[in-house]
């Protein structure tokens, strides 16, 4: 209700309640949009969509998401190529600031070290949800032939979000030199995409939409299989129905308090899922010997046998008692 909800939802109604200028085309006019109607909007729309189940999402998300990245990615590439000058200087400033000696006295002190961990970790979880266990559970959906291999398609999510779209989104915002004027947060990168003039903010909204909602969708997924393995199926029903209410809640209430609420639920996932994750290593490095060790990816054997994972628990116990990794 934090990460793949609220925050989304908030950050699409704050987004539109700012003014925004149409291009010519669209009758150069300007226009923003109350909290409360975009929460109504995204509201019946999502109780439309994950009424339908898994097919309506995955069908939904398959056409928002060419579109997101389509839209971000070319809106982020056109504003280096406008302002191609000022990328080398950016990428130059980017590794200075990191490196600098200001940055090691800042992070010596107590506090610093605090606030690193304190705000690193919790955008680092919203970035690419690594250490919550969340994507394992859509995977767990997909036709594949073993399970190593789908990790592998899994773990470059990360790479994708945070190193190339976090590092796009990056370069603009430095290059563009907003940020040395006091603005802050998203509307930083929105007033980064002016560089575009005023079709720049609209690609932005469009790419923003379509994220918000098709992450809205993904999480409510996620959600849904974990109150199916926790309460029964019966659950599933009132559950849509608080994940729907909850999208009007995040469209309403200061933006503070859903971040807050979203590090606190994000922390309550990775912290569990962390140490099941180093109970379940012994495992890992089998799946790993026995598939990609063994040149054995195209295997349609899955190595899990439906009454539990003997045949990984065998693997696991000849891993640890021959070679280690």
């Amino acid at each position: 209700f934090g990460i793949g909800n609220m925050v989304q939802a908030n950050s699409i109604s704050e987004m539109l309640t700012e003014p925004m200028h149409l291009p010519a085309l669209l009758g150069s006019t300007e226009i923003s949009m109350p909290k409360w109607i975009t929460g109504i909007v995204m509201t019946v729309l999502t109780g439309v969509v994950i009424l339908g189940g898994i097919r309506s999402i995955a069908h939904v998300c398959g056409v928002l998401v060419p579109i997101m990245a389509v839209c971000y990615v070319a809106g982020c590439l056109g504003i280096l190529i406008v302002r191609y000058e000022a990328v080398p200087g950016a990428l130059v400033l980017i590794v200075k600031s990191a490196f600098s000696p200001q940055a090691a006295a800042g992070g010596v002190v107590g506090v610093g070290v605090l606030q690193t961990m304190r705000y690193g970790v919790a955008r680092g979880l919203f970035s690419n949800e690594s250490g919550l266990g969340s994507a394992p559970i859509v995977a767990a959906a997909a036709q594949t032939k073993n399970p190593v291999r789908q990790a592998l398609v899994s773990s470059t999510g990360t790479f994708w979000d945070t190193v190339v779209i976090c590092l796009l989104t990056g370069l603009v915002i430095v290059s563009s030199g907003h940020w040395q004027q006091g603005v802050e947060g998203p509307a930083l990168t929105k007033t980064a995409f002016h560089a575009l003039g005023r079709i720049g903010p609209l690609i932005l909204s469009v790419g923003l939409l379509t994220f918000v909602f098709s992450t809205i969708l993904g999480w409510s997924y996620y959600g849904e299989k974990a109150c199916e393995y926790l309460l029964g199926s019966s659950a599933i029903l009132p559950y849509r129905f608080l994940w729907v209410i909850a999208v009007m809640i995040g469209s309403l209430v200061k933006l503070q308090a859903v971040w807050n609420f979203a590090d606190i639920a994000n922390a309550l996932m990775a912290v569990p899922n962390l140490i099941a994750l180093l109970g379940l290593s012994g495992v890992i490095v089998a799946e790993t010997r026995k598939y990609l060790w063994s040149d054995r990816l195209d295997s349609d054997e899955s190595g899990i046998e439906p009454t539990g994972f003997p045949a990984i628990t065998a693997d696991a116990d000849d891993t640890n008692s021959g070679a280690s990794i």
